[in-house]
């Protein structure tokens, strides 16, 4: 299976997943997830927890195109059902992912993590609530230390999250909390609406792809309106490290036209547009006057490539 995923630049940049493990120079970025719930404490919690988780993985298979082996589900109790078989969320084994993710990704690979449950603590010492010992802002920040050079986006849609934000932005790296601090620990809402918003109804643009940007705004918008509609004092307060970046990462795949020469004109654009994004992350080691020649003659084939598109009646591209 053939995974896409789009890091906007100027035009947009559209990549497509070959095989899971691979040289970075051997094939374009691919998209890794990896979803993580938390003790629940209460049943309604457990089903909650399970619905947002359930929103992500099935729009990863279904949209995405991300293949099972790349992605990953540890949940408060292991088990099995038709979509697969997933592990147990216990620090030893989040550590074991995320260590597993940075031997498995190459430079430029995008890596989603979301974490659900409950959340405690300031700080680097935040923690999220798990079977055992729980885990902290500050194991994440040594365990995503090996993920430089991806880009990674951590969700925290856990209560108390919002010390997340100081304690692990960074350089490619989007962090998005569900509460402003660690002082907002009643019952959330926003992980329903998060996980909702980025499986395809934060789709602003009509795009067929939703950005972080686009999900976090309308889980902040939905979260606003539901204790409005209740008339009750909101209680949590969505955080997002870095809007620019934000918006320059989304998730979705859009299939190739059934007419050949169309689907020929499109996996060819793809390239190119695979070439930008390649070539935007070595921006930093190229000359600069190279690398704006480099760019600019890629946009020009890609916009040539799209009126190409649009000429054979290709609609949309």
């Amino acid at each position: 299976m053939r995974c896409s995923m789009r890091l906007v630049l100027g035009l947009g940049v559209l990549t497509a997943l070959q095989q899971p493990d691979r040289l970075a120079s051997q094939s374009s970025p691919a998209t890794y997830v990896l979803v993580v719930s938390g003790l629940s404490g209460e049943p309604q919690f457990a089903a909650a927890f399970r619905r947002a988780a359930r929103h992500v993985l099935d729009a990863a298979r279904a949209k995405w195109g991300v293949p099972d082996s790349n992605t990953v589900y540890l949940a408060e109790e292991a088990g099995r059902d038709s979509s697969g078989t997933w592990g147990k969320a216990t620090r030893d084994g989040l550590k074991a992912a995320l260590e597993s993710l940075a031997r498995r990704t190459a430079a430029g690979d995008l890596v989603f993590v979301l974490l659900l449950g409950h959340g405690s603590g300031q700080g680097a010492e935040s923690r999220l609530s798990l079977p055992g010992p729980d885990v902290s802002a500050a194991d994440f920040s040594i365990w995503l230390g090996g993920l430089v050079g991806r880009t990674t986006v951590l969700v925290n849609a856990a209560t108390a999250s919002g010390d997340f934000v100081a304690a692990l932005k960074a350089k490619d790296r989007i962090v998005v909390t569900a509460t402003k601090s660690a002082f907002e620990r009643n019952e959330s809402v926003f992980a329903e609406h998060f996980t909702r918003g980025i499986a395809g109804e934060a789709d602003a643009d009509k795009d067929d792809r939703v950005s972080v940007l686009e999900a976090f705004q309308y889980a902040r918008r939905e979260v606003a309106r539901h204790y409005e509609s209740k008339r009750l004092m909101q209680t949590e307060h969505p955080q997002l490290s870095d809007s620019a970046q934000a918006q320059t990462v989304a998730f979705g795949v859009t299939a190739l036209p059934a007419d050949p020469r169309i689907a020929a004109l499109v996996a060819e654009r793809r390239a190119l547009e695979a070439q930008v994004d390649a070539l935007r992350r070595r921006k930093g080691t190229l000359d600069s006057l190279a690398y704006e020649r480099e760019l600019e003659r890629l946009l020009l084939e890609i916009a040539a490539k799209t009126a190409a598109i649009r000429a054979a009646g290709g609609g949309r591209p």
